[in-house]
């Protein structure tokens, strides 16, 4: 395809000068195709950076043999091995094994208090690396980028001091082992970002998806010797703040390396209809093409929905109930959020034997959630009615673990997401199951308009309690 008027004007500023560039692209503007433009008409190596596998995949196929790609993760993975110990071998449940031992080496009052906020604990590691704390006192020659205050200021709930003493000691013997080539995913991006290493150099460096940048991130883009940067994303799709992406990240990377912005403005993917259902976001999203549907369903009768649709929803419960209703109706779906059946069983597995009856199950979820509600937890909610959707459907608590862990092995052809979990894809038809669960603060605003520019022909809005089957 020619370029359009706004990818001219963008290979007319990476042809004219030798200025940083940021691309401000929405929803189904074509960012892949322009980065394959952009990097066709740059003569000499250049380094694409991707988000994740799937578009490092993608760019491979397009891109020229002087282009290097890789995942963040990946040049991260590469630089490490340049400068620790041993070669790195990667190992996804690191943190959860050093953790593990280390309360298992508590006495029992602490140990039972310890078990009981595990996965809190798990998660606090996560986000201390990618917002790039570093236990105080320890590491001097490392680049820290925030206090132990400034974490617990980012975490989702108020940890005990046991929790912070354990979340320290966790990443403190997590460091020493990457250094001898233990790493998990974090730690691509953590060690090298923070700990040091040898970057490649490459005149040209593009990045993808810089609205989802973490500090760390950050730091490994002002590591990196590079003449010139031109990054891609959309500021209105940044919705990863709760996972460490940074606050007004785009804004910060242009202040960071000076870049001149420009727009790419005009959705392929989505069209009139549902571009103009979103412009209340983004006022200047443009359509290439006519039509489309936007709809507000009173009701709807589940076999109306078109194989290969999606039905997006803010939370987990209102998915995990509809994809109950549907096996119980004789249907079949596909429910993503494998990794969240994962922290739910391993939460339900501390509540007793499998022997343990539904209404001790239920009592149980209930006081689980109530710690964690004083404790400050804005998911506590979700997590304990998806909870109690696997308790009710079963005698006991074994039952309801082979139901939670069952109920994502179904396969259908009608897709069950999360708004968060469904950025970057895309489906003909998507249905916004219970709206109304979406806040109104700046990250909630931008999710709504992430799961309304899925659709490429139709989009519709319908309450739970309004789906017949």
């Amino acid at each position: 395809m020619d370029p359009t008027p706004e990818q001219q004007t963008i290979l007319e500023g990476v042809a004219g000068s030798d200025t940083n560039l940021q691309i401000n692209a929405y929803a189904g503007c074509g960012k892949t195709s322009t980065l394959g433009l952009i990097e066709r008409a740059v003569k000499g190596p250049t380094l694409c950076l991707a988000f994740n596998k799937a578009v490092k995949e993608e760019m491979e196929e397009r891109f020229g043999a002087n282009t290097t790609v890789k995942t963040l993760n990946g040049l991260g993975h590469s630089v490490w091995a340049s400068t620790c110990s041993s070669r790195p071998i990667l190992n996804t449940d690191k943190c959860k094994a050093i953790l593990r031992e280390k309360v298992k080496a508590l006495g029992k009052e602490d140990r039972d208090a310890a078990w009981e906020g595990f996965y809190e604990i798990l998660a606090a590691v996560g986000l201390a690396k990618s917002l790039g704390y570093i236990p105080e006192g320890k590491f001097p020659a490392a680049k820290r980028l925030l206090s132990r205050d400034e974490l617990v200021g980012r975490l989702e709930e108020k940890p005990t001091d046991l929790q912070l003493a354990l979340l320290d000691a966790t990443l403190h013997q997590s460091i020493l082992s990457a250094y001898h080539g233990n790493i998990d995913f974090n730690d691509q991006i953590y060690m090298p970002g923070l700990f040091g290493g040898s970057f490649p150099k490459f005149p040209l460096v593009l990045v993808d998806e810089a609205q989802d940048l973490s500090p760390t991130n950050h730091e490994m883009l002002l590591r990196m010797r590079t003449s010139r940067i031109v990054s891609v994303g959309d500021p209105f799709q940044s919705i990863y703040q709760f996972r460490g992406a940074c606050q007004n990240g785009m804004g910060r990377l242009a202040s960071q390396f000076r870049m001149t912005e420009l727009p790419l403005s005009v959705s392929w993917r989505c069209p009139s209809e549902v571009v103009k259902n979103a412009q209340w976001r983004v006022p200047k999203f443009r359509w290439s093409r006519e039509g489309g549907r936007v709809e507000r369903l009173g009701h709807l009768n589940f076999d109306d929905i078109p194989p290969g649709s999606a039905i997006i929803c803010r939370n987990n419960a209102p998915l995990f109930s509809l994809a109950s209703s549907a096996i119980s109706n004789g249907r079949s779906v596909s429910v993503a959020g494998s990794d969240l059946s994962a922290k739910l069983v391993g939460v339900m597995r501390r509540f007793g034997d499998s022997s343990l009856p539904r209404p001790a199950v239920l009592s149980a979820i209930d006081e689980w959630y109530f710690k964690r509600q004083e404790a400050g937890s804005k998911t506590a909610g979700d997590a304990a009615e998806c909870m109690r959707i696997f308790a009710n459907k079963g005698k006991d608590l074994g039952q309801a673990i082979a139901y939670a862990e069952d109920i994502f092995k179904q396969k259908g052809s009608v897709r069950l997401t999360t708004g968060h979990k469904a950025k970057g894809l895309e489906w003909p038809h998507v249905y916004h199951l219970d709206p109304w669960l979406l806040g109104d603060d700046e990250q909630e605003l931008n999710l709504r308009y992430v799961i309304q520019t899925r659709a490429a022909e139709g989009y519709y809005e319908i309450e739970s309690r309004n789906i017949e089957w």
